[in-house]
């Protein structure tokens, strides 16, 4: 996969914006405690994606959407944010309890402004370019997955939002890049990971030096014995990529993890050239054979690439 991007919004305090705005909840009645944040996984090159977010929609089974506007909007940097990281977007807040139909996080978009921008090295020079959802301003970026708020109790969840597969090079439409978001919920009470070591000089030699543009990457399927294939929207698709990253600068030392799975099986496989996968095409990716992870939750599941897979 490419730079993965963890997504996350600031701490909100929403109890009273909740009731300001109005709309019920399910038909359990009472509050809960909700927790939810956000995470990503990459895109190669680019030095930063920034994402100005101005509020959030919450639908309730059975009721209208309820609304949080921020009173200014946030301006987030997903490339800050990876491995496992994540930022809150509500911290243990008082909400209805019950049943929640989907979420959208609300952003601001232009294909002429900068409010949200992917910044690259264009011949050398940084260079911010215009980030665009083409149906942000009817939808914004909409998870539609349900989850509940238990009465009286707690319920804390993270909004994988995957970048590897969303930016999108419009190809001559504008100067600047589409964010078609692919989005997923997991619940932190059950999430695990898969981390390990690359032997990056052995297995991909020419993407050792330099990492970026070549993007060495493991890719992440879910159920064992998955044969790989690149994200294009048919065949296996991956549930999330990691980019393969030295521990630092010079040390020799390559590492991945990809993090906030729901247990069960997986396949992973490693490509020393994840950067040539477009996400709206097919690529003859050269994957690094496989191998099956079982994860487990709370726990970083390990898996190392050090040998080449047998034949």
């Amino acid at each position: 996969m490419q730079t993965r991007f963890s997504l996350s919004v600031l701490a909100l305090g929403v109890a009273t914006l909740l009731a300001a705005c109005g709309g019920g909840g399910s038909s359990a009645g009472g509050t809960g405690q909700l927790s939810l944040q956000v995470t990503d996984a990459p895109v190669d090159e680019a030095t930063s994606v920034v994402v100005q977010f101005t509020g959030v929609e919450l639908k309730p089974a059975g009721a209208n959407a309820i609304n949080i506007d921020y009173p200014t909007p946030r301006t987030i940097d997903l490339l800050a944010l990876q491995d496992g990281d994540a930022e809150l977007l509500l911290n243990g807040q008082t909400v209805l309890a019950g049943r929640y139909e989907w979420v959208r996080l609300k952003v601001v978009t232009s294909q002429s402004t900068l409010d949200s921008y992917l910044e690259k090295p264009v011949s050398g020079v940084p260079t911010k370019l215009p980030l665009y959802v083409p149906s942000g301003s009817q939808t914004g970026l909409k998870l539609v997955r349900g989850f509940t708020v238990p009465v009286n109790g707690s319920a804390s969840f993270t909004i994988d939002f995957d970048l590897r597969k969303s930016v999108v090079d419009p190809s001559g439409a504008f100067s600047g890049y589409y964010l078609k978001p692919a989005l997923r919920l997991v619940d932190n009470a059950q999430v695990g990971g898969i981390t390990g070591t690359v032997a990056l000089s052995g297995l991909c030699p020419a993407s050792a030096s330099p990492l970026v543009p070549n993007g060495p990457s493991v890719y992440v399927f879910a159920g064992a014995g998955v044969t790989p294939d690149d994200i294009d929207a048919s065949g296996a698709e991956p549930v999330t990529t990691a980019s393969v990253k030295e521990t630092s600068v010079g040390s020799g030392v390559y590492t991945y993890k990809a993090a906030f799975l729901s247990p069960g099986a997986y396949t992973v496989a490693l490509t020393c050239v994840g950067a040539t996968d477009q996400p709206e095409s097919s690529e003859a990716l050269n994957f690094q054979g496989t191998r099956n992870v079982t994860v487990s939750a709370n726990l970083n599941n390990q898996q190392d690439f050090t040998t080449p897979p047998p034949p």
